[in-house]
Protein backbone atom coordinates (compact mmCIF):
# COMPACT_ATOMS: atom_id res chain seq x y z
CA UNK A 1 0.00 0.00 0.00
CA UNK A 2 2.82 2.42 0.82
CA UNK A 3 4.37 1.78 -2.59
CA UNK A 4 1.09 2.82 -4.20
CA UNK A 5 0.79 5.96 -2.08
CA UNK A 6 4.40 6.92 -2.78
CA UNK A 7 3.60 6.64 -6.49
CA UNK A 8 0.59 8.91 -6.01
CA UNK A 9 2.73 11.45 -4.14
CA UNK A 10 5.30 11.46 -6.99
CA UNK A 11 2.57 12.00 -9.56
CA UNK A 12 1.05 14.87 -7.62
CA UNK A 13 4.46 16.53 -7.43
CA UNK A 14 4.72 17.07 -11.18
CA UNK A 15 1.67 19.30 -11.58
CA UNK A 16 3.51 22.60 -11.88
CA UNK A 17 3.57 23.03 -15.69
CA UNK A 18 0.58 25.20 -16.54
CA UNK A 19 0.14 24.59 -20.27
CA UNK A 20 -3.55 25.44 -20.14
CA UNK A 21 -3.33 28.15 -17.51
CA UNK A 22 -3.58 31.12 -19.86
CA UNK A 23 -6.19 29.67 -22.16
CA UNK A 24 -8.42 28.64 -19.27
CA UNK A 25 -7.78 31.58 -16.96
CA UNK A 26 -10.94 32.84 -15.33
CA UNK A 27 -11.80 36.50 -15.59
CA UNK A 28 -15.05 38.26 -14.84
CA UNK A 29 -16.32 41.77 -15.53
CA UNK A 30 -16.67 42.50 -11.82
CA UNK A 31 -14.43 41.09 -9.11
CA UNK A 32 -14.83 43.84 -6.54
CA UNK A 33 -16.19 43.19 -3.08
CA UNK A 34 -19.91 42.77 -2.53
CA UNK A 35 -22.22 45.34 -0.98
CA UNK A 36 -23.16 45.94 2.62
CA UNK A 37 -22.89 42.74 4.69
CA UNK A 38 -26.12 41.16 5.82
CA UNK A 39 -26.97 39.22 8.95
CA UNK A 40 -25.34 35.91 8.05
CA UNK A 41 -22.13 34.28 6.86
CA UNK A 42 -21.22 32.15 3.85
CA UNK A 43 -18.00 30.33 3.17
CA UNK A 44 -16.01 31.80 0.31
CA UNK A 45 -13.52 28.93 0.53
CA UNK A 46 -13.39 25.60 2.30
CA UNK A 47 -11.69 22.24 2.30
CA UNK A 48 -12.23 18.85 3.93
CA UNK A 49 -9.61 17.57 6.41
CA UNK A 50 -8.18 14.09 6.81
CA UNK A 51 -6.09 12.61 9.56
CA UNK A 52 -2.70 12.02 7.95
CA UNK A 53 -0.55 12.93 4.96
CA UNK A 54 0.28 10.57 2.13
CA UNK A 55 3.62 8.77 2.54
CA UNK A 56 6.53 9.30 2.07
CA UNK A 57 5.88 12.25 4.42
CA UNK A 58 3.41 10.95 7.00
CA UNK A 59 5.40 12.34 9.93
CA UNK A 60 5.45 16.09 9.26
CA UNK A 61 5.98 18.02 12.49
CA UNK A 62 6.05 21.82 12.88
CA UNK A 63 8.02 23.60 15.62
CA UNK A 64 8.37 27.38 16.03
CA UNK A 65 7.23 27.90 12.42
CA UNK A 66 4.71 29.94 10.46
CA UNK A 67 2.45 28.44 7.82
CA UNK A 68 1.33 30.96 5.19
CA UNK A 69 -1.46 29.17 3.38
CA UNK A 70 -2.93 30.40 0.11
CA UNK A 71 -6.64 29.94 -0.62
CA UNK A 72 -8.81 31.10 -3.54
CA UNK A 73 -12.12 32.83 -2.84
CA UNK A 74 -15.43 32.33 -4.62
CA UNK A 75 -17.80 35.02 -3.29
CA UNK A 76 -16.88 38.55 -2.18
CA UNK A 77 -17.39 40.27 1.16
CA UNK A 78 -16.24 43.06 3.45
CA UNK A 79 -15.80 41.11 6.67
CA UNK A 80 -14.03 37.78 7.12
CA UNK A 81 -13.51 35.03 9.66
CA UNK A 82 -11.34 31.91 9.55
CA UNK A 83 -12.02 28.37 10.75
CA UNK A 84 -9.17 26.23 12.10
CA UNK A 85 -9.47 22.58 13.10
CA UNK A 86 -7.74 20.08 15.37
CA UNK A 87 -10.23 17.37 14.46
CA UNK A 88 -7.75 14.51 14.13
CA UNK A 89 -5.25 15.75 16.70
CA UNK A 90 -4.41 13.76 19.80
CA UNK A 91 -2.99 16.73 21.71
CA UNK A 92 -4.04 20.40 22.04
CA UNK A 93 -3.20 22.55 19.02
CA UNK A 94 -1.49 25.75 20.15
CA UNK A 95 -1.74 28.63 17.67
CA UNK A 96 0.47 31.46 18.89
CA UNK A 97 -0.80 34.04 16.40
CA UNK A 98 -2.82 34.11 13.18
CA UNK A 99 -3.32 36.67 10.41
CA UNK A 100 -5.36 36.98 7.22
CA UNK A 101 -4.54 39.21 4.26
CA UNK A 102 -5.11 39.59 0.56
CA UNK A 103 -2.32 37.98 -1.38
CA UNK A 104 -0.03 40.44 -3.13
CA UNK A 105 1.89 40.26 -6.38
CA UNK A 106 5.48 39.08 -6.21
CA UNK A 107 7.91 36.51 -7.45
CA UNK A 108 8.07 34.48 -4.24
CA UNK A 109 4.32 33.91 -3.95
CA UNK A 110 4.47 34.77 -0.24
CA UNK A 111 3.70 38.50 -0.53
CA UNK A 112 0.62 40.11 1.00
CA UNK A 113 -1.11 43.21 -0.37
CA UNK A 114 -0.14 46.46 1.34
CA UNK A 115 -2.62 47.56 3.99
CA UNK A 116 -4.58 44.30 3.98
CA UNK A 117 -2.96 42.43 6.88
CA UNK A 118 -5.35 41.69 9.74
CA UNK A 119 -4.60 40.07 13.09
CA UNK A 120 -7.10 37.33 13.87
CA UNK A 121 -8.43 36.92 17.39
CA UNK A 122 -10.35 34.12 19.05
CA UNK A 123 -12.69 35.37 21.74
CA UNK A 124 -10.66 38.57 21.79
CA UNK A 125 -7.33 36.79 22.27
CA UNK A 126 -4.52 36.75 19.72
CA UNK A 127 -3.64 33.13 20.49
CA UNK A 128 -5.79 30.05 20.87
CA UNK A 129 -5.37 26.50 22.15
CA UNK A 130 -7.69 24.09 20.35
CA UNK A 131 -8.49 20.80 22.14
CA UNK A 132 -8.25 17.49 20.24
CA UNK A 133 -11.22 16.86 17.97
CA UNK A 134 -12.39 20.47 18.04
CA UNK A 135 -12.62 23.37 15.52
CA UNK A 136 -12.03 27.05 16.33
CA UNK A 137 -13.71 30.01 14.64
CA UNK A 138 -11.98 33.38 14.65
CA UNK A 139 -13.65 36.66 15.52
CA UNK A 140 -14.76 38.69 12.45
CA UNK A 141 -12.36 41.27 11.03
CA UNK A 142 -13.08 44.00 8.50
CA UNK A 143 -11.35 43.21 5.22
CA UNK A 144 -12.41 43.77 1.62
CA UNK A 145 -12.35 40.28 0.08
CA UNK A 146 -12.78 40.30 -3.71
CA UNK A 147 -14.39 37.35 -5.44
CA UNK A 148 -12.05 34.97 -7.30
CA UNK A 149 -8.98 36.29 -5.48
CA UNK A 150 -6.26 34.79 -3.30
CA UNK A 151 -6.04 35.19 0.47
CA UNK A 152 -3.04 34.39 2.65
CA UNK A 153 -3.86 32.86 6.03
CA UNK A 154 -0.79 32.75 8.28
CA UNK A 155 -0.68 30.73 11.49
CA UNK A 156 2.23 30.53 13.92
CA UNK A 157 2.86 27.18 15.63
CA UNK A 158 5.20 27.94 18.56
CA UNK A 159 5.73 24.40 19.81
CA UNK A 160 6.15 20.89 18.49
CA UNK A 161 2.99 20.25 16.46
CA UNK A 162 2.38 17.02 14.51
CA UNK A 163 0.49 17.61 11.26
CA UNK A 164 -2.52 15.52 12.20
CA UNK A 165 -5.34 17.51 10.56
CA UNK A 166 -4.78 18.48 6.94
CA UNK A 167 -5.93 18.39 3.34
CA UNK A 168 -3.15 16.60 1.48
CA UNK A 169 -3.87 17.34 -2.18
CA UNK A 170 -4.33 21.10 -2.29
CA UNK A 171 -3.00 21.63 -5.84
CA UNK A 172 -1.93 24.98 -4.46
CA UNK A 173 1.45 26.10 -3.18
CA UNK A 174 1.59 27.38 0.39
CA UNK A 175 4.66 28.31 2.43
CA UNK A 176 6.50 27.47 5.65
CA UNK A 177 9.00 29.76 7.40
CA UNK A 178 10.89 29.80 10.69
CA UNK A 179 9.64 31.77 13.69
CA UNK A 180 6.62 34.02 14.02
CA UNK A 181 6.37 35.89 10.72
CA UNK A 182 2.57 35.92 10.51
CA UNK A 183 2.50 39.68 9.87
CA UNK A 184 5.50 39.86 7.52
CA UNK A 185 4.88 41.48 4.12
CA UNK A 186 6.74 38.58 2.50
CA UNK A 187 8.67 35.50 3.60
CA UNK A 188 12.29 35.77 2.51
CA UNK A 189 13.25 32.16 3.24
CA UNK A 190 10.35 29.79 2.97
CA UNK A 191 9.84 26.21 1.88
CA UNK A 192 6.87 25.11 -0.20
CA UNK A 193 4.08 22.75 0.77
CA UNK A 194 1.17 21.56 -1.38
CA UNK A 195 -1.11 20.66 1.54
CA UNK A 196 -3.34 22.78 3.77
CA UNK A 197 -2.81 22.25 7.51
CA UNK A 198 -5.33 22.94 10.31
CA UNK A 199 -7.25 25.33 8.00
CA UNK A 200 -10.73 24.29 6.84
CA UNK A 201 -12.75 27.42 6.00
CA UNK A 202 -12.88 31.13 5.29
CA UNK A 203 -16.25 32.88 5.62
CA UNK A 204 -17.45 36.33 4.58
CA UNK A 205 -20.38 38.34 5.89
CA UNK A 206 -23.20 37.67 3.46
CA UNK A 207 -25.77 39.81 1.75
CA UNK A 208 -29.40 38.98 2.46
CA UNK A 209 -29.39 36.58 -0.53
CA UNK A 210 -26.01 35.03 0.22
CA UNK A 211 -25.74 31.24 0.15
CA UNK A 212 -23.20 28.55 -0.57
CA UNK A 213 -22.91 25.50 -2.82
CA UNK A 214 -20.94 22.50 -1.54
CA UNK A 215 -19.18 20.23 -4.05
CA UNK A 216 -18.94 16.90 -2.24
CA UNK A 217 -16.74 14.26 -3.78
CA UNK A 218 -13.37 12.62 -4.40
CA UNK A 219 -10.29 13.40 -6.53
CA UNK A 220 -12.36 14.22 -9.62
CA UNK A 221 -13.75 17.22 -7.69
CA UNK A 222 -10.66 17.75 -5.51
CA UNK A 223 -8.72 18.55 -8.70
CA UNK A 224 -6.61 15.43 -9.21
CA UNK A 225 -3.88 16.07 -11.83
CA UNK A 226 -5.03 19.59 -12.69
CA UNK A 227 -2.48 22.40 -13.00
CA UNK A 228 -0.86 23.52 -9.74
CA UNK A 229 -1.89 27.01 -8.54
CA UNK A 230 -4.29 27.50 -11.47
CA UNK A 231 -7.59 26.93 -9.60
CA UNK A 232 -8.85 24.75 -12.43
CA UNK A 233 -11.00 22.35 -10.45
CA UNK A 234 -14.56 22.19 -11.78
CA UNK A 235 -15.95 23.98 -8.65
CA UNK A 236 -13.50 26.84 -9.38
CA UNK A 237 -14.80 27.14 -12.93
CA UNK A 238 -18.37 27.00 -11.59
CA UNK A 239 -17.54 29.91 -9.27
CA UNK A 240 -16.24 31.81 -12.30
CA UNK A 241 -19.51 31.25 -14.15
CA UNK A 242 -21.54 32.40 -11.15
CA UNK A 243 -19.47 35.56 -10.68
CA UNK A 244 -19.93 36.45 -14.37
CA UNK A 245 -23.69 36.73 -13.73
CA UNK A 246 -24.96 39.55 -11.47
CA UNK A 247 -27.89 37.43 -10.30
CA UNK A 248 -25.57 34.69 -8.98
CA UNK A 249 -22.67 36.67 -7.51
CA UNK A 250 -23.92 36.19 -3.95
CA UNK A 251 -23.20 32.42 -4.11
CA UNK A 252 -20.08 30.86 -2.63
CA UNK A 253 -18.69 27.54 -3.88
CA UNK A 254 -16.95 25.19 -1.43
CA UNK A 255 -14.86 22.21 -2.49
CA UNK A 256 -15.39 19.65 0.25
CA UNK A 257 -13.80 16.77 -1.62
CA UNK A 258 -11.01 14.37 -0.66
CA UNK A 259 -8.84 12.46 -3.12
CA UNK A 260 -9.40 8.72 -2.75
CA UNK A 261 -12.57 9.22 -0.69
CA UNK A 262 -15.44 6.72 -0.72
CA UNK A 263 -19.15 6.92 -0.01
CA UNK A 264 -19.50 3.89 2.25
CA UNK A 265 -16.12 3.14 3.86
CA UNK A 266 -13.47 5.12 5.71
CA UNK A 267 -9.90 5.18 4.49
CA UNK A 268 -7.21 3.21 6.34
CA UNK A 269 -5.44 4.22 9.53
CA UNK A 270 -1.67 4.63 9.25
CA UNK A 271 0.63 2.03 10.77
CA UNK A 272 4.38 1.59 10.73
CA UNK A 273 4.97 5.37 10.83
CA UNK A 274 5.64 7.97 13.52
CA UNK A 275 1.89 8.68 13.38
CA UNK A 276 0.63 5.19 14.20
CA UNK A 277 -3.12 5.22 14.77
CA UNK A 278 -3.69 8.56 13.02
CA UNK A 279 -6.25 8.49 10.28
CA UNK A 280 -8.19 7.89 8.31
CA UNK A 281 -6.00 8.39 5.29
CA UNK A 282 -8.19 9.37 2.30
CA UNK A 283 -10.83 10.61 4.72
CA UNK A 284 -13.83 9.34 6.60
CA UNK A 285 -16.58 7.95 4.41
CA UNK A 286 -18.97 10.33 2.70
CA UNK A 287 -21.72 9.10 4.99
CA UNK A 288 -19.60 9.83 8.06
CA UNK A 289 -18.36 13.30 7.05
CA UNK A 290 -21.54 14.67 5.44
CA UNK A 291 -22.69 16.48 8.59
CA UNK A 292 -19.27 18.14 9.10
CA UNK A 293 -18.50 19.00 5.48
CA UNK A 294 -21.99 19.89 4.24
CA UNK A 295 -24.67 20.43 6.87
CA UNK A 296 -22.43 22.41 9.25
CA UNK A 297 -21.22 24.90 6.61
CA UNK A 298 -22.44 28.49 7.08
CA UNK A 299 -25.04 29.56 4.55
CA UNK A 300 -25.16 26.22 2.72
CA UNK A 301 -28.21 25.80 0.51
CA UNK A 302 -27.10 23.42 -2.25
CA UNK A 303 -24.92 20.31 -2.47
CA UNK A 304 -23.61 18.49 -5.56
CA UNK A 305 -22.66 14.86 -4.86
CA UNK A 306 -20.05 13.23 -7.13
CA UNK A 307 -18.81 10.34 -5.02
CA UNK A 308 -18.63 6.57 -5.49
CA UNK A 309 -16.06 5.63 -8.11
CA UNK A 310 -13.54 4.65 -5.41
CA UNK A 311 -16.15 2.42 -3.75
CA UNK A 312 -16.24 0.58 -7.07
CA UNK A 313 -12.58 0.69 -8.11
CA UNK A 314 -10.46 0.48 -4.95
CA UNK A 315 -11.36 -2.97 -3.54
CA UNK A 316 -9.13 -5.58 -5.16
CA UNK A 317 -6.82 -2.96 -6.70
CA UNK A 318 -4.10 -3.23 -4.05
CA UNK A 319 -5.58 -0.40 -2.03
CA UNK A 320 -8.55 -1.73 -0.08
CA UNK A 321 -9.42 -5.35 0.74
CA UNK A 322 -11.93 -7.27 -1.31
CA UNK A 323 -14.02 -7.54 1.85
CA UNK A 324 -14.92 -3.88 1.30
CA UNK A 325 -16.40 -4.52 -2.14
CA UNK A 326 -19.85 -2.96 -2.41
CA UNK A 327 -22.91 -3.55 -4.58
CA UNK A 328 -24.84 -1.02 -6.62
CA UNK A 329 -27.77 -1.49 -4.23
CA UNK A 330 -25.58 -0.66 -1.24
CA UNK A 331 -24.32 2.49 -2.96
CA UNK A 332 -27.87 3.56 -3.80
CA UNK A 333 -28.87 3.07 -0.16
CA UNK A 334 -25.98 5.33 0.81
CA UNK A 335 -27.06 8.04 -1.63
CA UNK A 336 -30.58 7.86 -0.25
CA UNK A 337 -29.19 8.61 3.20
CA UNK A 338 -27.40 11.72 1.88
CA UNK A 339 -30.58 12.88 0.14
CA UNK A 340 -32.69 12.39 3.27
CA UNK A 341 -30.19 14.19 5.51
CA UNK A 342 -29.86 17.09 3.08
CA UNK A 343 -33.64 17.48 2.83
CA UNK A 344 -34.01 17.31 6.60
CA UNK A 345 -31.92 20.50 6.70
CA UNK A 346 -33.75 22.19 3.84
CA UNK A 347 -30.98 21.76 1.24
CA UNK A 348 -31.33 21.00 -2.42
CA UNK A 349 -29.17 18.00 -3.31
CA UNK A 350 -28.07 17.28 -6.87
CA UNK A 351 -26.79 13.89 -8.00
CA UNK A 352 -23.86 13.82 -10.43
CA UNK A 353 -23.11 10.82 -12.59
CA UNK A 354 -19.71 9.15 -12.22
CA UNK A 355 -17.31 9.83 -15.10
CA UNK A 356 -15.79 7.11 -17.37
CA UNK A 357 -12.72 5.14 -16.33
CA UNK A 358 -12.21 2.30 -18.82
CA UNK A 359 -8.52 1.55 -19.40
CA UNK A 360 -7.32 3.51 -16.40
CA UNK A 361 -3.64 3.08 -15.57
CA UNK A 362 -4.12 4.71 -12.18
CA UNK A 363 -4.01 1.38 -10.31
CA UNK A 364 -3.81 -2.21 -11.66
CA UNK A 365 -7.19 -3.84 -11.28
CA UNK A 366 -9.03 -0.59 -10.60
CA UNK A 367 -11.08 -1.08 -13.79
CA UNK A 368 -12.80 -4.32 -14.78
CA UNK A 369 -15.87 -5.04 -16.88
CA UNK A 370 -17.74 -6.01 -13.71
CA UNK A 371 -16.83 -2.71 -12.07
CA UNK A 372 -17.96 -0.82 -15.17
CA UNK A 373 -21.31 -2.62 -15.01
CA UNK A 374 -21.67 -1.39 -11.45
CA UNK A 375 -20.88 2.21 -12.43
CA UNK A 376 -23.43 1.97 -15.26
CA UNK A 377 -26.14 0.65 -12.92
CA UNK A 378 -25.57 3.40 -10.36
CA UNK A 379 -25.45 6.12 -13.02
CA UNK A 380 -28.74 4.89 -14.47
CA UNK A 381 -30.33 5.11 -11.03
CA UNK A 382 -28.96 8.63 -10.55
CA UNK A 383 -30.42 9.69 -13.92
CA UNK A 384 -33.81 8.01 -13.65
CA UNK A 385 -34.78 7.54 -10.01
CA UNK A 386 -36.27 11.00 -9.53
CA UNK A 387 -34.96 11.00 -5.95
CA UNK A 388 -32.46 13.82 -6.42
CA UNK A 389 -33.64 17.38 -6.74
CA UNK A 390 -31.88 17.42 -10.12
CA UNK A 391 -29.22 15.48 -12.02
CA UNK A 392 -25.92 16.81 -13.38
CA UNK A 393 -24.62 14.44 -16.04
CA UNK A 394 -20.85 14.71 -15.82
CA UNK A 395 -20.53 11.27 -17.44
CA UNK A 396 -21.93 12.61 -20.70
CA UNK A 397 -20.13 15.93 -20.36
CA UNK A 398 -16.64 14.38 -20.52
CA UNK A 399 -17.26 10.93 -22.02
CA UNK A 400 -16.35 10.06 -25.58
CA UNK A 401 -19.59 9.67 -27.61
CA UNK A 402 -17.88 7.11 -29.84
CA UNK A 403 -16.46 5.19 -26.87
CA UNK A 404 -18.83 5.96 -23.96
CA UNK A 405 -16.83 3.97 -21.43
CA UNK A 406 -13.80 6.24 -21.93
CA UNK A 407 -13.01 9.89 -21.40
CA UNK A 408 -12.78 12.15 -24.44
CA UNK A 409 -9.05 12.28 -25.27
CA UNK A 410 -8.98 16.09 -25.00
CA UNK A 411 -10.28 15.82 -21.42
CA UNK A 412 -8.02 12.95 -20.31
CA UNK A 413 -5.15 13.81 -17.93
CA UNK A 414 -3.30 10.75 -19.24
CA UNK A 415 -4.31 8.06 -16.74
CA UNK A 416 -7.82 7.58 -18.26
CA UNK A 417 -9.67 8.45 -15.05
CA UNK A 418 -8.55 11.89 -13.85
CA UNK A 419 -9.74 14.84 -15.86
CA UNK A 420 -7.50 17.63 -17.12
CA UNK A 421 -8.08 21.38 -16.92
CA UNK A 422 -10.13 21.51 -20.12
CA UNK A 423 -12.31 18.66 -18.91
CA UNK A 424 -12.84 20.41 -15.60
CA UNK A 425 -14.14 23.43 -17.46
CA UNK A 426 -16.45 21.19 -19.50
CA UNK A 427 -17.81 19.73 -16.26
CA UNK A 428 -18.51 23.19 -14.85
CA UNK A 429 -20.18 24.21 -18.10
CA UNK A 430 -22.48 21.18 -17.79
CA UNK A 431 -23.96 22.52 -14.53
CA UNK A 432 -27.18 24.47 -15.27
CA UNK A 433 -27.03 27.74 -13.37
CA UNK A 434 -30.83 27.84 -12.86
CA UNK A 435 -30.30 25.06 -10.29
CA UNK A 436 -29.05 27.81 -7.99
CA UNK A 437 -31.67 30.46 -8.69
CA UNK A 438 -33.22 31.53 -5.40
CA UNK A 439 -36.74 32.73 -4.82
CA UNK A 440 -39.82 32.50 -2.66
CA UNK A 441 -40.28 28.87 -3.56
CA UNK A 442 -36.72 27.91 -2.63
CA UNK A 443 -37.16 24.56 -0.94
CA UNK A 444 -36.08 20.98 -1.54
CA UNK A 445 -37.78 19.10 -4.38
CA UNK A 446 -38.94 22.31 -6.08
CA UNK A 447 -39.36 21.92 -9.83
CA UNK A 448 -35.91 22.29 -11.39
CA UNK A 449 -34.38 21.45 -14.77
CA UNK A 450 -32.22 18.34 -14.99
CA UNK A 451 -28.88 18.51 -16.74
CA UNK A 452 -28.34 16.35 -19.77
Amino acid sequence: MYQWMSSVRRRLAVLGVGVLAVALACTTPAQAAAGVPGPGWVDTWGTAPTGAALPPQPGTVFDNQTLRQIVHTSVAGRSVRVRLSNEFGTQPLVVGEAHVARRGAGASGTEIASGSDRLLTFGGRSSVTIPPGVPALSDPVALVVPALSDLAVSIYLPQRTPATTLHTSAFQRSYLAAGNVTGASSLTTASVTTSWYFLTGVSVAASARGASIVAFGDSITDGGLTTMDANHRWPDFLACRLQARPDFRQLGVLNKSISGNRLLHDGPVLSGTPFDGIGPLLGSSGLARFDRDVLAQPGVRYVVVLLGINDIGQPGAGVMPLEEEVTAAEMIAGYRQLIARAHEHGLRVYGATMTPFEGTTFLPGYYTAAKEAKRHAVNQWIRTSGEWDAVIDFDRAVGDPEHPLRLLPQYDSGDHIHINDAGMRAMADAVPLPLFRQGAGDSPRAALPAAS
